[in-house]
């Protein structure tokens, strides 16, 4: 798919998310002040940046909550005025922000109507009649131009879409309703392209949750509902296209694969970004929360099991009109799973994803320079001797991080009281930031894999946990694990955890 980039400045973008031009803005760069900093990021009571921010958020079913932090990046934010679910404000001063208290603006109740003298209904009666019959005359004229002008615009490539809306003339329609509505593009599991431009421009951001080589992730609001934005780097702008071409022709709804909602290219400050929205999970990525939760052993397998249902989802071809092509990540690590909830786990970012369907035996790669995270690389990757032409060699190189992101959840569970602190993969043989010549030495030259914790085998369970890492991570690919085996076995291995134990 390609979307057009729009042809409008910052001015048409802070407009179509209900905003207007403030006041001119004081240089983004100059010295740092100091501001006070209230909210779950803070690491103390002031922090400094070029300016300071007052943000009040109020979610579907909640209190409005305000925050109060430091401002770097995305000063455009400032320049709106409020909504019924944002308002944002900055100053440049010390601790400018300290005692400032914001309001969202008020729904609009229309004004009581006048009572009527009772005797002119009487005098004005027969024109009155006369009247409605032309206003209905002329409404029903209206209503049919109006229908003809929606057809119009659905049909036409650069306008805006009359589908959101489709939902909203039922009522108030939020996310739930519109993507489990039949408004999808017919070949995969996207809403129609201009429904997507138009819920982009709907999002107003609200604080940046994490960043990487890739970008930025921030958490926006859509009607009052917290969605994920992920914002690419202009280096990564293969990743996005990729992305957006497999949600956009795969139906890819399932419960641990991440909820796309929409894709859209955006200009602003001079420069395109592209943007991709999906579901939003507070608790973050696994790595996140590996780092700040131990685990008890039902909750590890609870993790694991939905981790592999999600990539299992992924390798499987199903055929049919509502079917999908074989999907192998090429990018798995704990990073690129997120929590949800419900403590399951669903697989994220597709930007490197390989596909491939039986039928035509159509093989396709996409055209990404980026390569995976060189400390999950399998040995095949790393020593450059993967088939690039067999997709069940990328499915394999899948299974072999997979069994690092088991081992990553087995360190953090508490067996006996025991439990250690988290680390990532390779840890204590290679640096923070490993080169490829790195990682080929310990794992291609000096065969090494992560050492197992050895109170594993104290439990018959994770004892089955810690067997599984092993057939992951076999230095033949073709005898490693598939996806539906380990799935299978997990699931197994969760129900005789949960059995109560018998007493005799």
């Amino acid at each position: 798919m390609i979307l057009d980039p729009p042809r409008r400045g910052l001015l048409m973008f802070l407009m179509a998310l209900g905003l207007t031009q403030g006041d001119p803005m004081k240089p983004s760069r100059g010295p740092l002040v100091t501001c006070t900093c209230e909210s779950p990021q803070c690491r103390g009571p002031t922090c400094q940046g070029f300016w300071c921010t007052v943000v009040l958020v109020r979610e579907e079913g909640r209190q409005p909550q305000e925050h109060r932090g430091c401002g770097s990046l995305h000063e455009e934010l400032c320049l709106g005025r409020p909504t019924e679910f944002v308002n944002h404000y900055c100053c440049y001063s010390n601790l400018c922000n300290h005692n400032v208290s914001l309001v969202l603006e008020a729904t609009q109740i229309p004004p009581e109507q006048p009572k009527v003298d009772g005797q002119l209904p009487l005098i004005l009666g027969p024109v009155l009649a006369l009247l409605a019959l032309g206003a209905l005359g002329a409404l029903g004229l209206w209503h049919v131009r109006r229908r003809q002008e929606k057809q119009r615009v659905l049909h036409s490539e650069l306008g805006e879409s009359s589908l959101i809306l489709k939902a909203s003339e039922q009522g108030d329609s939020m996310l739930g309703d519109l993507l489990d509505s039949d408004c999808t593009t017919g070949s995969g599991s996207g809403l129609p392209f201009l429904v997507q431009r138009t819920v982009a421009r709907q999002v107003a951001l609200v604080e940046c949750v994490g960043k990487g080589r890739y970008g930025e992730v921030w958490r926006g609001l859509w009607h009052g509902e917290s969605v994920a934005v992920k914002i690419f780097s202009s280096r990564d702008e293969q990743s996005w296209f990729r992305e957006t071409e497999i949600y956009n022709t795969v139906l890819l709804r399932h419960d641990n694969i991440l909820g796309f909602i929409a894709s859209d290219m955006t200009s602003r400050n001079s420069s395109t970004q592209l943007w991709l929205i999906t579901h939003y999970h507070e608790h973050g990525s696994l790595y996140d929360f590996l780092q700040r939760q131990t685990l008890e052993p039902q909750l590890a397998l609870r993790l694991a099991v939905s981790a592999a249902c999600g990539l299992a989802h992924l390798h499987v071809e199903i055929f049919g009109t509502q079917g999908k092509p074989a999907i192998a990540h090429r990018d798995l690590k704990s990073r690129n799973v997120l929590v949800k909830s419900n403590l399951q786990c669903c697989i994220a970012d597709l930007g490197l994803a390989v596909m491939h369907s039986q039928g035509s035996d159509y093989l396709d790669i996409g055209n990404n320079p980026r390569v995976g995270t060189k400390r999950y690389m399998a040995p095949e990757v790393l020593e450059e001797q993967i088939r690039t032409d067999c997709f069940e060699s990328y499915k394999w190189t899948d299974i072999w991080a997979f069994g690092l992101v088991l081992w990553e959840i087995a360190r953090r569970t508490i067996v006996n009281g025991i439990v250690e602190d988290y680390r990532p993969p390779f840890y204590d043989v290679v640096p923070n930031d490993p080169s490829f010549e790195d990682m080929k030495k310990v794992v291609c030259v000096d065969q090494q894999t992560p050492t197992i914790p050895n109170r594993l085998a104290a439990d018959p369970v994770l004892s089955g946990l810690a067997q599984m890492m092993r057939e992951c991570w076999y230095p033949n690919p073709s005898a490693r694990l598939t996806a539906l085996r380990i799935k299978k076995t997990l699931q197994k291995l969760s129900n005789g955890l949960e059995k109560p134990k018998v007493i005799h």
